[in-house]
């Protein structure tokens, strides 16, 4: 036969009944509306009754750069930096195209994205694709490449 230990300790006899007794005494506690007093039920209320963390329902969001209001004083600063910065000559800023490029620019609600290398080099690629395939048919070179095979022999 075992040896029987008497126990006074309360928190001893109920992880003893946790341990031991668990499913018949939920299902006790259940049947006669009793608040478990069980550790594992016990400490399941203390997590949900505890204040919840503020994390849990903030959203991280992305800084925003601040969008400084069109100054004439600040794009004539910025022109000259770029001037300098690309080593362009003075009469960039009077060329047609930098001009159409900047009211494009200007008409924009959002921020501009800026291609990279590689989409700026495809781009070209295929623009000058595009006008030679243009000035082929404009010029019809099938025609032309037989006039002067036939002039030379």
């Amino acid at each position: 036969m075992k040896a029987c230990i008497l126990v006074n300790e309360i928190s001893t006899l109920h992880r003893h009944a946790e341990a031991k007794f668990s499913g018949k005494y939920r299902k006790w506690a259940k049947e006669h509306s009793f608040e478990s007093i069980l550790p594992g039920n016990i400490k399941a209320c203390k997590d949900n009754a505890a204040q919840q963390n503020i994390n849990v329902h903030l959203t991280e969001r992305k800084l925003a750069e601040r969008v400084v209001s069109y100054l004439d004083k600040l794009f004539k600063q910025a022109a000259i930096e770029w001037l300098v910065a690309t080593d362009q000559p003075i009469q960039a800023l009077e060329h047609p195209k930098f001009k159409d490029m900047i009211d494009v620019t200007a008409r924009t609600t959002n921020s501009i994205k800026i291609p990279g290398r590689k989409a700026t080099h495809a781009e070209i690629m295929r623009t000058f694709k595009t006008h030679l395939m243009g000035l082929r048919s404009k010029l019809n070179v099938s025609k032309v490449d037989h006039i002067v095979h036939y002039l030379l022999n």
